[in-house]
């Protein structure tokens, strides 16, 4: 087995955590001792937002008409792509009903939370895009209650008009002016709409994903995410410009994205080494510097001899967006298992799936995809299960599970079987020892 890396990176996707941690907790305590007052406190402190938090309709309705045509429409477009996906990802799952031996009868049936709270990034970026993905999945799911929120820009900006238009066209019933802690906090504790979320989602910085993880237990959360991350894996048949430039597409997202290469091909990797920087440089600040810091910082070049080594390679990193550029698409999708999305062939870039092309873009970072998936449907609805027995079950089930009770020392749940028993069979003897 032959690995070498021709460019590593020197931080990893948990570099800086504890930090940020101590910083968060403390907020959300204030937060949730202060209320809204507090909230209000934040917005004004770290977004010069003093404007109302509840954004009003005729806001809304002003957003619209200040976008240009081909963006509604582009939105528009995205949107029935996301739904029609959510749709069919509701539809793969069904409720049933079975009869178990000994006449039990069981089943599963599919609830939706009652709220949801969606985080839509709004600060350096307006994420268009990520109020489809969290707003319209919830409302596919048959959430009662869709609660958004996005940062407020500056003294009078309020919330980005293709933000407002977007998450009021997927069918939010609340938008709040709110960003960062105080936006999680605001919808975990059901500030200013009065209705808490039973789950937190949408993508965020360290700061929003910080405040997940801790309120996570109290409320449900998509998934623990950090920054944006992607990985290619290219052989030589693989086109090195494209390879770059989707690369650097990612590593704009921010100054800690990682972005790695995995490459069958040594010549693949030199010439994509030698073209990251063209794409760097060609973008405008802040996106430029961002994405120079993070391939500096969180870059890496791999060379494997053999296209399992870069599985193996690939599944370790776990990537939340994982693109193939290679021959054989049919052999990757198959033997790959860790990812958060997985992009076959280079017409297939992870800059579609981020804004149009359908599947959710919310997606499980710093290694999470190796034990879950990103937001779908299932995220918003609880997979309950109810039993229905006869009284003839209990001789079989009743006289089974008051024997395992006393095994583990639980008399009490031994009784429950034994007064049963003797209340439908009072004639019959049963062996309720272990």
């Amino acid at each position: 087995m032959s690995i070498e890396y021709l460019k590593q990176a020197t931080k990893t996707p948990a570099t800086g955590e504890d930090g940020t941690r101590e910083r968060v907790a403390a907020m959300l305590q204030d937060l949730e001792a202060g209320g809204e007052a507090k909230a209000r406190q934040y917005a004004e402190a770290l977004d010069h937002w003093t404007g109302a938090i509840i954004v009003r309709q005729e806001a809304i309705a002003e957003a619209g008409q200040a976008l240009g045509q081909q963006l509604k429409d582009d939105i528009r477009f995205a949107h029935e792509q996301v739904r029609t996906f959510a749709e069919a990802q509701r539809a793969s799952t069904q409720e049933f009903v079975t009869e178990l031996p000994t006449g039990v009868t069981a089943g599963q049936r599919l609830i939706p939370v009652h709220t949801a709270g969606c985080y839509i990034p709004g600060g350096r970026y307006a994420h268009i895009a990520s109020a489809l993905m969290s707003v319209t999945t919830a409302r596919v799911a048959g959430v009662k209650q869709v609660i958004a929120c996005s940062p407020a820009r500056g003294a009078s900006g309020g919330v980005h008009p293709a933000i407002l238009y977007t998450a009021d066209l997927a069918g939010a019933d609340t938008i709040l002016a709110l960003g960062g802690v105080q936006g999680i906090a605001a919808l975990a504790f059901g500030l200013f709409s009065g209705h808490p979320a039973d789950i937190l989602v949408g993508p965020g910085n360290r700061f929003v994903a910080e405040a997940k993880r801790i309120l996570f237990g109290r409320v449900g959360i998509d998934l623990f995410a950090g920054p944006t991350e992607i990985a290619v894996i290219a052989d030589q048949s693989a086109d090195p410009e494209l390879v770059a430039s989707d690369l650097v597409g990612q590593a704009e997202h921010g100054p800690d994205s990682p972005a790695w290469l995995i490459t069958t091909s040594g010549e693949l990797a030199k010439r994509v080494i030698e073209r990251v920087p063209h794409y760097i440089e060609r973008l405008e600040e802040p996106n430029r510097g961002a994405a120079r810091d993070a391939w500096r910082d969180y870059g890496e070049v791999v060379w494997v001899d053999t296209r399992e080594e870069a599985v193996s390679l690939s599944d370790g990193y776990a990537p939340e967006h994982l693109e193939v550029h290679a021959e054989d698409l049919d052999w990757w999708l198959e033997h790959l298992s860790n990812y958060g999305s997985l992009f076959l062939g280079e017409e297939t870039s992870v800059t579609y799936g981020d804004k149009s092309s359908g599947p959710n873009h919310i997606l499980p970072t710093k290694g999470a995809a190796r034990y879950t998936g990103g937001l779908s449907v299932a995220k918003f609805t609880k997979t309950v299960t109810w039993q229905r027995m006869s009284r003839d079950a209990n001789r079989t089930v009743g006289t089974v599970s008051a024997r395992i009770a006393r095994a583990e020392g639980m008399h009490g749940h031994a009784y429950a079987g034994d007064d049963r028993l003797a209340k439908y069979f009072p004639a019959d003897r049963f062996t309720l020892e272990a």
